[in-house]
């Protein structure tokens, strides 16, 4: 009896055991049987929706298949979903590595090394790290130097939020705590009131929190500063904590200036889950620099973008740090009628019915709707070499992908829900019971 044969007997007699379950994907897709493990691992995921390693089983065997674009896709939500989860990073390099997108590939690999060391691949370095020179740490690991200039930093972006379809409430909710104080600066010093501040905005992956930011700095003609976590962890002890003060100081230098931290989580980690005091370490200092502690914040906005607010330390809520918290939810259907509509430019469609398209998707993140298009056009491009003709993309195709997904954000509410109704003394998570439409009991 084989191997596979052995664990399959074996689920037989305990079907609802995750880890047992992982094996036996994890062993399917060692002998690339791609279909039994993605059931296997969506099996695991039925009775646990929080398991990255099932997530990445589905998009390996998803790859295994030869559906490329589907498994990036699903990559890119769990790299969102769980930002320290090392393997996704290290998988979506390789998969980027085989697209030809090689400065893409090489920042995610740099990024699972800093996580995990232990996840090195000497052929994909070989492709894409040694071809350009990177600093090496004393254990031979590559990280990426921060460009410390302001030209090689800023962005001037020219989205604004005319740009952003949908979405009116968050707009909105960000004119009145954000830009208004920005614009009108002498106005609030009157009253005693600094403009900028910290603003943490949270909600499921690939629903736009780094577009709103950037229109954010689009709606007040800000310099705006994307950071990634790349970009300040170093293995070198008190390397992390100059990374970020130079970050701090180079945006003070350049106001009016937007800071925008994606997966603050992964910098802004909640203490008590630490062992390591370098991390705790990372973490005074973050707070110091958003107290304005090594010089002034005045004219600085600072973004944090997060799936998961509930892991961040409650002292980065406190009054001037990320006090003010926004909800960013799934685009509604007047944004997922623009996101269509944009995917669809360039393409060739045949009057598409992006109405009909938006209420077919309903729950669909902005990753969800691309992962929609790429389906579409890998069986339109098949048709077409096939016949020999251009097969342009229709509604019906569209709908008809967009069945077979499911929504990446229901998982995101399923955990999210359980925060909000009881790790809520405060209040922060209303919002997700809002857009639920949960009451919670005794309200």
């Amino acid at each position: 009896m084989s191997d596979l044969d052995a664990l399959r007997r074996a689920l037989q007699q305990s079907p609802d055991n995750v880890p047992l379950l992982l094996l036996f994907g994890e062993s399917c897709l060692k002998e690339s049987n791609a279909t039994e493990a993605r059931q296997t691992f969506e099996q695991a995921l039925a009775i646990d929706g929080n398991l990255p390693e099932a997530m990445l089983g589905i998009a390996r065997a998803i790859q295994l298949l030869g559906k490329r674009s589907e498994a990036i896709v699903r990559s890119e939500v769990i790299v969102e979903r769980f930002p320290g989860f090392a393997p996704a990073r290290l998988f979506l390099a390789q998969l980027l590595h085989a697209e030809g997108r090689e400065a893409e590939a090489r920042k995610k690999y740099e990024e699972a090394l800093i996580l995990d060391s232990g996840l090195r691949d000497p052929d994909l370095e070989e492709e894409i790290v040694n071809k350009k020179p990177v600093k090496v740490t004393a254990d031979a690991r590559p990280v990426q130097e921060p460009d410390m200039t302001a030209d090689g930093a800023f962005e001037s972006p020219t989205l604004t939020f005319q740009g952003v379809g949908g979405m009116e409430a968050v707009k909105e909710e960000i004119r009145m705590k954000i830009l208004y104080p920005m614009k009108n600066p002498d106005l609030f010093r009157a009253y005693g009131k600094k403009p900028g501040g910290g603003v943490l905005l949270y909600g499921p992956p690939g629903c736009g929190k780094t577009m709103l930011s950037r229109a954010t700095a689009g709606e007040i003609n800000a310099r705006f500063l994307s950071i990634g976590i790349h970009e300040i962890l170093d293995l070198y002890l008190g390397n992390s904590e100059k990374n970020l003060h130079q970050i701090f100081e180079l945006a003070r230098a350049n106001t009016p200036a937007v800071l925008f931290f994606d997966e603050v989580d992964a910098l802004a980690a909640d203490r008590n889950d630490m062992k390591r005091s370098a991390g705790r370490t990372l973490i005074n200092q973050f707070l110091a620099e958003l107290d304005g502690t090594n010089g002034s914040n005045e004219g600085l906005l600072v973004l944090g973008a997060t799936n998961a607010p509930w892991h961040i330390d409650p002292a980065f809520r406190r009054p001037g740090r990320f006090d003010r918290i926004l909800f960013v939810p799934p685009p509604d259907e007047t944004a997922r009628k623009n996101i269509v509509s944009l995917m669809a430019e360039g393409k060739p469609t045949n009057s598409l019915d992006v109405a009909s398209i938006a209420k077919k998707t309903k729950d669909f993140s902005g990753a969800d709707l691309k992962l929609v298009f790429d389906l579409t056009i890998e069986r339109c491009l098949a048709q077409a070499m096939k016949e020999n003709k251009m097969h342009p993309i229709t509604t019906d195709e569209l709908i008809k992908s967009a069945k077979s997904i499911q929504p990446s954000t229901k998982a995101w509410f399923e955990s999210a829900r359980n925060y909000a109704m009881y790790s809520n003394q405060s209040g922060f998570y209303n919002d997700i019971l809002t857009f639920l439409g949960i009451t919670k009991p005794g309200n």
